[in-house]
């Protein structure tokens, strides 16, 4: 009998996808691990930061930053305060380090086949909805690579926020590689369709059942980044972020469309989508693709209706170097100075 289990054990375990062991959280100092300590960097924070608009149907989908949260903490609660879903498809970062482990993968969405996510109040499960889409998304599209998962840190950021607004949520782990914008296009349209077969299958509405997260963190600027685009010093810094409230506005708020988000690419990649243009975003493959499947699941659920975005809060790590959230246990994962800041932003989506 022993035997037996043990074979089928193993034979598990060389299935590809199957639901191994739980993610461990990787970033300990600049993220919560324990649910008192987030309980007690939430209440610091939103005493800090905005309450969420209360003229705004409930949002569908929205952008959070990923920095540690002694840096970018403020961001964080107007967003998910207005989170309710219990299911949550997160699009994630796939960071320089990843892609170099990896062999630079481009055209891909990363899948793990972790059962569950460590978080500050126990484990996250992992939603069924990702072998959904796994076998439904094209193969030339997808790859699984715990790995990959456990390496990079811009699911895993979100994760206590999202833990801490819902206690039951189910996450949907998704990171994005480069890809041409038409690429992108045909495979969020795609990925929207999927996830509109799920929501009607299991009578599921978006917002209310499902939310999609994006995670990106805005320009690193300064030499460290060897981003000096607006020169150097204080008038660089007020330049850069200025630039990217101007992005925001442009090209991410008010009502979303196909031809908004290219526009949006020209300025984050420059001629070549593997490279940067004026600006360093790591969202810059996320943030797009994102809202791409959104626009396309809302046209395909709601054909009448267009999806609209709303900037939360905008900030950078130099500017918030004094955030509530220095008086916890929360150490930095990185420094912040002039030459070396990084700017990031809370929006939400929505169906007027």
């Amino acid at each position: 009998m022993k035997t037996l289990l043990l074979s089928i054990t193993l034979a598990c375990a060389a299935i590809p996808g199957y639901a191994q062991e739980t993610r461990p959280s990787r970033n300990r100092a600049g993220y919560c691990t324990d649910g008192r300590e987030m309980d007690r960097v939430v209440d610091l924070l939103k005493a800090q930061a905005p309450a969420p608009p209360a003229d705004l149907p409930r949002p569908i989908a929205g952008i959070s930053a990923h920095a540690d949260y002694r840096d970018a903490g403020r961001t964080y609660p107007p967003l998910f305060a207005m989170i309710s879903a219990p299911e949550v498809v997160i699009f994630g970062v796939t960071h320089r380090k990843t892609r170099e482990k990896l062999g630079q993968p481009q055209d891909k969405l990363i899948f793990d086949s972790h059962a569950d996510w460590e978080g500050p109040y126990g484990k996250i499960r992992v939603s069924p909805l990702r072998e959904y889409v796994e076998k439904r998304l094209d193969p030339k599209y997808r790859m699984v690579s715990d790995d990959a998962h456990r390496m990079d840190h811009s699911i895993e950021a979100v994760l206590p926020f999202l833990q801490h607004a819902r206690k039951d949520a189910r996450i949907t782990p998704i990171l994005v590689t480069a890809m041409s914008f038409e690429t992108m296009d045909a495979v969020s349209e795609q990925l929207a369709d999927i996830l509109a077969a799920y929501m009607k299958e299991n009578r599921l509405t978006p917002g209310k059942d499902v939310f999609l997260l994006i995670s990106a963190d805005a320009n690193h600027y300064g030499k460290d980044f060897n981003n000096l685009h607006f020169g150097e010093g204080e008038a660089a810094h007020r330049k850069g972020t200025a630039h990217d409230r101007q992005l925001i506005a442009k090209y991410l708020e008010g009502p979303i469309s196909t031809d908004k988000l290219k526009g949006l690419t020209t300025q984050l990649w420059g001629e070549n989508f593997r490279d940067y243009g004026r600006v360093v975003w790591c969202g810059q493959y996320s943030i797009p693709f994102g809202l791409l499947t959104v626009n396309h699941l809302t046209e395909t659920l709601s054909p009448e209706k267009r999806l609209t975005g709303r900037l939360l809060l905008y900030s950078d790590s130099l500017t918030d170097s004094a955030s509530p959230a220095r008086d916890t246990g929360l150490g930095l994962s990185d420094i912040s100075s002039l030459e070396h800041w990084v700017g990031y932003f809370s929006a939400c989506y929505y169906v007027p």
